[in-house]
């Protein structure tokens, strides 16, 4: 007999048997029951690679739905600040250089390519550009990390420039390479910002802000000049090529010098993380806008239904785009929660005036001197530096001012008031009163003619420019201390774009102001068609007016009624935009704490990590470490033999 609990062979046949005699179909529908059964729960083996891809994407979408950025702040010592300011400071030398010196070159690449009715779109292609992607870097350096974004900027920009000066076959080459060039140098002002507030603390960061503006003003100094002597003693592809030298230098030292923290996720995580239709709308929003305002009084008059067209579709887009990037995007390029802020839409506004007045006076002042006291265009040019001296100095100071006073301890009157009270007056007066310099240098400039003394027009520049000064690093700092650390990179790309789009603005109601005002005064007196465009396209000629049969006493008339009355009404606008910008910092722009809680703990981490990547790289040290690990091991075997002869192991 079996024992019990087992199943004998007799037994199994019986069942087996008791089964046999099922019905037909009801053996079938068993099969088929247990195959479907098998089917649901076994997967095919074509099918494993897309469950396996399913879960993957299904992974993804819950990491990028809760996404946590990397904090890149790595606050570094003195001296290492020293040299990745340094190399950071000449990639900004390059862009400023650029701009100028390609703007001095475009009658001589004209000449080269009989192409002056279009050779204003070779400035403007990489305004658009530049304009459109800036928004986008401080985004992108959050995701990819800010050296990937750095070099990303600078490559697009050695690019474009090395293949615009090999161009021989059209202008449109050089317009579509230089919009390449624009995509780049766009974001390295912007990236320059944002890495030395990754390396700096938020009070000492003034400083350092203020001395990014005395870079930039000594490129826009240098620049006409060099500009000029390349295009007429060498040739204009210089004019592309001498920053690429420098570009590269300095992007290679910013590779090896800059230490980063490493961002999380792999590549694909990162791409991911892009919001695609954000910048896909900011691009064709930026480009609806910048067109018409280049477009807008030259190629189109304002009432053209192009212009008219595209401006409206702009405003359609930007509208589309903030809505997209307040209730869909999951990282959005431009957070519309930062506008609840007051100092940082206060900051906005007033950047906007701050870059159409300034770009505004950077462009005409110079035509002035041309047009009215009939100076070569380096010879003006030079008649920029105490603008540029200006802003140079005062964005230094002022940027010394904000990092010395910190956290409201420098007394700065002698009434009796708090170090608290004083040092808060301190940091709103110079914002205000850096806008109250731009409105009243801007009203008084407005009243200047041909007659007027140069020493007069030299101090009435050298107030804009300290305007100008102070309200650069300032506005810098009071966004930056609006917002937390995650936000900083993204409110500093937008403050720069918001000044970028004021400098566009400037230049074309500019445009339309002078040339308004010039085609009036050529009618009243009957001048010829042929001549009105020659002095529209070159206000500058009225200095010479016997080069186009003009008798002197029409070119005083246009001159006086015509181009000064035009420049007059331009910068009284300039002056109004000033009082406004007065009226916005002084009531939106708020103080904020300087000092954060965790700047020590980030200082001593950096230095830590900065002590260990040393080591790490030390011969000596590394010779050191390995006699502990072999005096270590030599230790641990030596307890392992007594281990064993006690009979232990």
């Amino acid at each position: 007999m079996a024992p019990p609990g087992s199943s004998s062979p007799s037994t199994e046949f019986d069942h087996n048997k008791a089964s046999s005699t099922t019905s037909p179909s009801e053996s079938i529908e068993d099969i088929q029951t247990i195959h479907s059964t098998a089917s649901r729960s076994v997967p095919k083996l074509s099918d494993e690679p897309n469950v396996q891809k399913k879960e993957y994407l299904h992974s993804l979408e819950e990491e990028t739905s809760n996404i946590q950025l990397t904090d890149q702040t790595n606050l570094l010592p003195f001296r290492q600040i020293i040299i990745v300011y340094i190399a950071l400071s000449s990639c900004v030398v390059v862009t400023a250089l650029d701009s100028v010196i390609v703007a001095t070159s475009l009658s001589t690449i004209a000449n080269s390519f009989r192409a002056g009715s279009v050779i204003s779109w070779v400035p403007s292609a990489y305004l658009l550009t530049s304009t459109a992607f800036q928004p986008l870097y401080g985004r992108f350096s959050d995701i990819f990390g800010r050296k990937s974004a750095m070099c990303l900027a600078m490559g697009l920009y050695m690019l474009g420039n090395l293949i615009s000066g090999f161009t021989k076959g059209s202008i449109v080459q050089v317009i579509i390479c230089r919009g390449v060039a624009g995509a780049g140098g766009g974001g390295i002002v912007g990236m320059m910002q944002i890495i030395v507030s990754d390396i700096i603390t938020l009070r000492e960061r003034g400083k350092y802000h203020g001395m990014i503006g005395a870079v930039v003003a000594l490129g826009y100094t240098i620049g006409p000049i060099v500009g000029g002597l390349l295009a007429q003693k060498v040739s204009w592809r210089w004019c592309f090529w001498v920053t690429l030298p420098l570009s590269l230098v300095s992007s290679a030292v910013v590779v090896l010098v800059l230490p980063v923290k490493p961002v999380a996720g792999d590549i694909r995580k990162k791409l991911l993380l892009i919001d695609y239709v954000g910048s896909l709308l900011t691009l064709i929003g930026c480009a609806l806008i910048m067109l018409p305002l280049i477009w807008g009084g030259v190629t189109f008059p304002w009432t053209h239904p192009v212009t008219l067209s595209l401006l409206s579709s702009g405003a359609l887009v930007v509208l589309l785009f903030c809505l997209y990037e307040w209730k869909c995007a999951k990282l959005p390029i431009v957070p519309m929660y930062i506008f609840k802020h007051s100092t940082v839409s206060g900051v906005y506004i007033c950047m906007f005036a701050n870059g159409f007045v300034f770009f505004s006076s950077l462009y005409y002042i110079p035509q002035f001197f041309q047009a009215g006291l009939g100076y070569s265009p380096i010879r003006a040019g030079l008649f920029l530096i105490p603008l540029l001296v200006g802003q140079t100095a005062f964005s230094w100071v002022a940027g010394m001012l904000v990092s010395y006073t910190g956290r409201y301890r420098a007394s700065c009157d002698f009434r009796g008031t708090t170090h608290r009270a004083n040092a808060r007056n301190l940091f709103q007066t110079i914002v205000y009163t850096g806008f109250a310099f731009i409105a009243i240098s801007c009203g008084f400039i407005s009243t200047i003619t041909h007659n007027t003394s140069k020493a007069t027009m030299v101090v009435l520049m050298l107030l804009v420019g300290c305007g100008s000064g102070l309200t650069l690093a300032t506005t810098t700092v009071a966004v930056q201390a609006s917002v937390e650390r995650k936000d900083m990179s993204v409110v500093t790309a937008f403050r720069n774009f918001v000044r970028s789009l004021g400098a566009a603005f400037s230049l074309s109601v500019a445009s339309s102001v002078v040339n308004n005002s010039l085609l009036a005064s050529m009618i009243e007196i009957s001048l010829s068609p042929s001549t009105i465009t020659t002095i529209l396209n070159d206000p500058s000629i009225l200095a010479r007016a016997s080069s186009i049969g003009l008798p002197d006493e029409q070119a005083l008339h246009v001159l006086e009624h015509g181009y000064e009355a035009g420049f007059k009404k331009f910068f009284i606008i300039n002056a109004s935009l000033g009082v406004m910008a007065t009226i916005v910092s002084a009531t939106m722009v708020k103080h904020k704490e300087l000092s954060r809680d965790d700047d020590e703990k980030l200082k001593s981490e950096a230095k830590a990590g900065l002590k260990k990547q040393e080591e790490n790289q030390d011969p000596e040290a590394g010779v050191q470490s390995s006699e502990l690990v072999v005096k270590r091991d030599a230790e641990m075997g030596v307890a392992d033999v007594r281990m064993v002869s006690r009979g232990e192991a």
